[in-house]
């Protein structure tokens, strides 16, 4: 017999073994689309298990008894129902089918779009994370980011929401002056318009950036449920407070962080700096805190800007005076420094006695004074001494005579504050835009976000002594005299200001007490 040659026969095997894997392939798949059905059943048994599982898991034991009666109840309800059986289990495998379906795959990870946006953000960041002695480089031209991004996110538009920076351990990011460069540059590069948050972890070298929300402006003037000797500055970020209040909006009632200052003997900022550009909403605070004040106190105030933003509190139970020239400035502030010291002297007294304080001297008492700077030039020009001198007394000796000042002045005037009004408001409110510097010019440091050039009324950063900066938006409360307020705004404003008072002249001598102003002078 001729035999075959050796190629020939190593052809023919291969030929064979290729359609005896494709007949098997062939057989996988007909087998595939045919148990279909079982496998999508099956599958989604095992699903249903599994979450069975994890719920019995999660029952509390005291309440596992109870749900295996109910358990057993309902079979013994299915088995006693005519058919109950094969309804329970055509049901069982509708909801299996449905569980074990076939799903589209979930996109895990960053698209192309956002991969070439994290090489340039990682390609940015090189100059400054990479230095030539560096024997394994985390930052290289030409090097791949996933090591250096830990963590990232992004909106529906492309946009980073969320980066998670690792850095080399010698990167000084103790400096201001380098983590200052470090977030200028991933704020340009992750889009400008938004508000980020930066939280430099220096133990573990990493830096997380975070795209903040815009804080709420929906919640106008109200009774904000405190407790004596606190008031609310306005509302921050979620968790940034360990506390929260309720509040009414247009949309119903929710919880929300306040920003809450407490003045009084026991406080260690009882002094207020609200500064601001005009139209930022410096007025409007000032209006908010008197609303909250009048209910357990008196209120004075002294209008420097004189536009009659607060005509609504003129004559009302509570309101000493709404002072809006140079004459009545000095009376009324100079009224407050005789009144402050008076209070110290019967307090003083009631110690030495031992007996408690008057009440009438733990009325607290407030001072507003909007833009008292300008009342600086009126003076000066007639002659006559600064009315911010005037605050000296009540600045110092304030805190124990539970009286509390609340200066605000515009940004650019604040040069025109005296040194005790700068030196005794230790808790600081800047409103509107404003660069990184001059915020930090007025709290003491940076914030610890990235400000926007547009921000809506009322919202700006606060800081209370030493404590941390705060993002803040203040209570919508407008003048509910101007044609512009919106007539909701316009209604909770007047709903919470006190009856009008009988008028009397302008000061009247109240007996055992300094001369109070109780009438506006225009």
């Amino acid at each position: 017999m001729a035999r075959l040659p050796l190629t020939h026969l190593l052809t023919s095997g291969g030929d064979r073994i290729a359609r005896g894997r494709e007949a098997a392939r062939t057989a996988a798949d007909g087998a595939t689309d045919v148990l279909h059905p079982l496998i999508t059943i099956v599958r989604g048994l095992r699903l249903m298990a599994a979450a069975g599982r994890r719920k019995w898991a999660g029952t509390p034991k005291e309440r596992r008894g109870p749900t295996l009666f109910l358990a057993a109840a309902c079979v013994l309800l299915v088995v006693l129902v005519p058919y109950g059986p094969l309804l329970a289990l055509i049901t069982v495998m509708g909801l299996a089918g449905w569980k074990g379906r076939d799903r589209p795959p979930v996109p895990t990870g960053p698209d192309e779009a956002e991969v070439r946006r994290l090489q340039s953000l990682y390609e940015a960041l090189v100059p400054y994370f990479a230095v030539p002695e560096d024997p394994s480089p985390l930052f290289t031209h030409g090097g791949a980011w996933g090591a250096a991004f830990a963590g990232h996110a992004f909106d529906g538009d492309g946009r980073l929401t969320r980066l998670q920076v690792a850095y080399p351990p010698y990167f000084p990011d103790g400096e201001p002056t380098a983590r200052a460069r470090i977030e200028q540059l991933l704020h340009a590069k992750s889009g400008r318009g938004r508000e980020y948050l930066f939280d430099w972890d220096e133990e573990g070298n990493r830096l997380l950036m975070t795209v903040l929300p815009p804080l709420p402006t929906d919640i106008a003037a109200q009774r904000f449920v405190t407790a004596p000797g606190e008031t609310v500055l306005g509302f921050t970020d979620d968790g940034a407070v360990p506390r929260t209040v309720p509040v009414t909006t247009g949309a119903g009632h929710r919880d929300a962080p306040p920003v809450l200052w407490r003045t009084g003997p026991r406080s260690t900022e009882p002094h207020l700096l609200v500064a601001g550009h005009p139209g930022s909403g410096a007025t409007s605070l000032l209006r908010s805190l008197a609303l909250q004040a009048l209910p357990y106190g008196d209120v004075l105030v002294v209008d420097g800007g004189g536009d009659g933003e607060f005509a609504c509190l003129a004559g009302r139970g509570g309101v000493l005076a709404v002072e809006c020239g140079l004459a009545g400035a000095l009376t009324g502030l100079e009224w407050a420094a005789r009144e402050t010291e008076r209070r110290l002297i019967e307090a003083h007294r009631a110690r030495q006695s031992g007996l408690p304080a008057p009440e009438d001297i733990r009325r607290p008492l407030w001072i507003l004074c909007d833009r008292p700077g300008v009342f600086g030039h009126l003076a000066a020009a007639d002659g006559r001494p600064d009315p911010q001198d005037l605050l000296q007394v009540p600045l110092r000796h304030g805190r124990a005579a539970h009286v509390t000042v609340v200066v605000a002045e515009h940004l650019d005037a604040l040069d025109l504050l005296s040194q005790d009004v700068t030196t005794h408001t230790r808790a600081r409110v800047v409103l509107g835009p404003a660069a990184p510097a001059r915020v930090a010019a007025v709290l003491g440091v940076e914030p610890h976000t990235t400000p926007t050039p547009d921000v809506p009324p009322g919202r700006g950063y606060v800081r209370l002594g030493t404590a941390p900066v705060l993002r803040l938006q203040v209570p919508a409360t407008p003048d509910p005299y101007d044609d512009a307020t919106s007539e909701a705004h316009r209604r909770a404003v007047l709903d919470l200001l006190p009856g009008r008072q009988i008028q009397r002249q302008a000061y009247e001598q109240v007996p055992g007490q300094a001369p109070a102003p109780v009438a506006a002078e225009g």
